[in-house]
């Protein structure tokens, strides 16, 4: 059974059309600009950007508390350890770096056909997230997003688990950015208690700077991600 799964996650799936990838990046710049469906899309960024949060404090021997994502589409993730050092530094830049990593991993796995590989690697992360949830609205958001990909791999054909899985890419890569560029237009007030501010208390440097060096690294990560799929076209 386990070797069945595997040849069937191994497997690889045609890449998507010209105009599927063309027409996925054009959906996604529309989800992630509109005001409407931003709000759905930042909630599953946030998602990911506690996991990032999560994996890093493990790596870094911190010991994982909970996390909780909130209706307003912000999160939490706590963990124990040093408050200060170079291990908390870097498990505060993950959370922001996160959408954009996976994104970058999500493009890889396409060019070589891996979209149902990918859609499962996103349920593993979901399931991450799951046992270390603390709050209810929280919960619901991972058992819904885990359901819609586990009924994209078992109902939807290869060609559509492809154009859903390059459409989940763009989405990553285009959303990235977009937090951090909100953030950066509100007054240093309103920044308070946000990754940045706390980077900034713990290296001296300022918030507007860690702001700027993330956002940098989050729009590399998406002219870096669409070269990969451009040559695709």
């Amino acid at each position: 059974m386990i070797e069945r799964f595997w040849q069937q996650v191994s497997a690889t799936q045609p890449v998507p059309e010209v105009r599927w990838v063309i027409a996925t990046g054009v959906a996604a710049l529309i989800l992630v600009s509109h005001h409407r469906t931003w709000p759905w899309i930042r909630l599953a960024v946030t998602v990911v950007h506690e996991a990032g949060h999560a994996l890093v404090a493990v790596l870094v021997g911190r010991r994982l508390a909970g996390i909780k994502v909130h209706s307003d589409t912000s999160g939490v993730t706590v963990s124990r350890g040093r408050p200060s050092g170079p291990g908390m530094v870097v498990m505060l830049m993950a959370g922001y770096l996160a959408p954009a990593a996976l994104g970058l991993g999500a493009t890889l796995l396409l060019t070589h056909g891996h979209a149902l590989a990918l859609l499962w690697l996103l349920i593993a992360v979901l399931v991450g997230v799951l046992v270390w949830v603390r709050n209810g609205y929280g919960l619901l958001t991972v058992l819904v997003l885990g359901a819609a990909l586990a009924a994209a791999t078992h109902y939807a054909s290869a060609q559509t688990q492809s154009v859903i899985a390059t459409l989940v890419a763009w989405v990553l890569l285009l959303a990235a950015p977009r937090p951090l560029v909100d953030l950066l237009r509100r007054s240093r007030a309103q920044r308070r208690g946000s990754d940045p501010d706390q980077l900034a208390r713990l290296t001296h440097l300022p918030a507007a700077l860690w702001i700027v060096v993330l956002l940098a690294a989050n729009l590399t990560g998406l002219v870096v991600g669409g070269a990969t799929l451009v040559p695709r076209l």
